[in-house]
């Protein structure tokens, strides 16, 4: 699921992520998808598996699957 959020220029996206399971696993998967370029903002949320991305743009499925895999997790793909 792709929206537009209410700041102009910014792209809201929501991927499911499995294997998250603490605030630690969060914290990885977190830390690695803000270094995804374009990225202003990242919450993920281990309950749910989902993760909420807000970037100036789209971005690359393989760039997140790529940050997801560095974490030590697994991009189930958009949610």
């Amino acid at each position: 699921m792709t929206a537009q959020t209410d700041t102009p220029g910014s792209v809201t996206s929501v991927y499911q992520v499995s294997g998250m399971s603490c605030g630690h696993c969060e914290g990885s998967v977190s830390s690695e998808i803000s270094e995804i370029a374009g990225v202003t903002s990242v919450k993920a949320v281990a309950s749910t598996g989902e993760v909420t991305v807000v970037s100036t743009a789209p971005l690359d499925e393989e760039a997140v699957r790529a940050a997801v895999d560095e974490a030590g997790f697994e991009l189930a793909g958009k949610a």
